[in-house]
């Protein structure tokens, strides 16, 4: 595979720091919608208005790679039951029963679990400088989590749906390194389709079993349809073209240190929802995770 570049220019920057933006705002309106909307119902609806806004756009091209996509049939259904079926499903189900603090946490261990899967089963050995950016942007996420005070970590407890969040975690890993090392030569637009195609069909039985047996009702108002429609549109087509660009640029690695940026931005939605005044630690956190990914940033090898 041909050598990449892996430091970053402001195109690139700006393209890896929409998704963790956006996948901010999909987790805080996943937790307003407890209660609202059952878990299952929200992944299928999320990508079924994916899917009804992108296949119009991107139809002409999709029918003329049919070919290629028929071809690729086996990658294209990993990828989008992995990226789009199990990942987000996954989130969802969490936010029902863990904390924010957990899920974050959980979900700002990332480079580790990508660095530890390139080595072991893709056969891409980390740097040293890619474990040490992927310590300190961990670090500027702990130091936010426990807002300052590292005491209070000690209170810190797992909750049931933690185990779901590193299931999460491993399937989002996966995603990413098969976008690096085996996406075919097939456009954006149409294997981007094709996925969310893959992964709405993955979802639609289970968000059937869950309507079964019985699950919160939803409530349908301003709010929910609100919340559909950025979900639906934001985290799901915008973010998932940043990150899959991204990721072609810079290669697997470097994006993920780019999604510790995600509970920053949280925290910023939340003082613009919630009146909350910022506070020191917030600076100290999101300089601690820039390290980290300038640090990252500056390793230069060859497919990663």
């Amino acid at each position: 595979m041909a050598s990449r570049r892996t430091t970053l220019d402001l195109r690139t920057a700006v393209l890896l720091t929409l998704p963790p933006l956006f996948w901010a705002g999909n987790a805080v309106v996943g937790r307003a919608l407890v209660g609202l909307f059952p878990p299952l119902a929200l992944s299928f609806t999320r990508w079924l208005i994916a899917a009804a806004v992108l296949l119009p756009w991107v139809w002409p091209a999709l029918w003329a790679q049919r070919r290629a996509l028929v071809a690729h049939w086996k990658l294209v259904t990993l990828v989008g039951a992995l990226g789009i079926g199990c990942y987000n499903t996954f989130q969802y189900l969490a936010l029902q029963t863990s904390p924010a603090i957990n899920v974050t946490l959980i979900a700002a261990s990332m480079p580790v679990f990508v660095l530890a899967t390139g080595a072991l089963f893709f056969g891409e050995p980390a740097r040293g400088g890619q474990w040490a950016g992927a310590a300190l942007s961990l670090a500027g996420v702990v130091w936010v989590l426990a807002r300052g005070e590292p005491a209070r970590l000690l209170a810190f407890q797992f909750a049931p749906g933690d185990l779901i969040m590193l299931a999460a975690n491993l399937t989002w890993t996966f995603y990413t390194w098969l976008l690096r090392t085996r996406r075919p030569d097939i456009s954006l637009g149409p294997f981007l389709a094709a996925q969310i195609v893959v992964g709405t069909i993955a979802i639609a039985p289970l968000a059937a079993a869950e309507a079964v047996t019985g699950s919160v009702p939803i409530t349908w108002n301003a709010t929910t349809i609100g919340a559909l429609a950025y979900v639906g549109i934001f985290p799901s087509l915008v973010a998932y073209y940043a990150w899959a660009r991204g990721v072609a640029r810079v290669g697997a690695v470097l994006p993920i240190y780019f999604a510790n940026l995600t509970p920053i931005f949280a925290g910023a939605l939340s003082t613009l929802l919630l009146g909350e005044t910022p506070q020191v630690y917030h600076a100290v956190g999101l300089a601690l995770i820039v390290a980290g990914i300038h640090l990252a940033s500056r390793q230069r090898s060859r497919g990663v």
